[in-house]
């Protein structure tokens, strides 16, 4: 079992900078990647970003790519997304995920991840 927790969530204004955390415990040795998703209000969870123990390169999607930087501690305890020149439209409780699957490339769907967290709110507004 993994446990993940998420913290760092807040109110930020328009073009302002936050930075959420994904703290793990248990089996964590079994993790191949991770990843942040986020479900706004009334639309599916989508994929933001994903990272793995060196696999390949950390993953974004093209809404987040040139603003969003994921990243991890060596132990794979701790990972972070850190976001920049926010926008209203990023407001949304952010996710992290665990997947156990064997993968040379970066996996952007949900299914593929065993583990969650419970949610961090992120809300973009002044």
């Amino acid at each position: 079992q993994v446990q993940l927790v998420e913290s760092g969530g807040g109110l930020v204004q328009p073009g302002g900078s936050l930075t959420v955390s994904c703290a793990t415990s248990g089996h964590t040795f079994s993790i191949q990647s991770m990843a942040w998703f986020r479900q706004a209000p009334g639309k599916d969870r989508q994929f933001v970003a994903s990272i793995s123990r060196g696999a390949y390169h950390p993953a974004y999607a093209v809404s987040v790519a040139d603003r969003f930087t994921v990243s991890r501690d060596s132990g794979y305890t701790t990972i972070y997304l850190q976001m920049n020149n926010l926008k209203p439209e990023d407001t949304a409780v952010y996710y992290c995920a665990a997947s156990l699957v064997h993968s040379l490339v970066a996996l952007p769907g949900e299914g593929d991840y065993a583990y969650w967290g419970q949610g961090t709110q992120v809300t973009v507004s002044s």
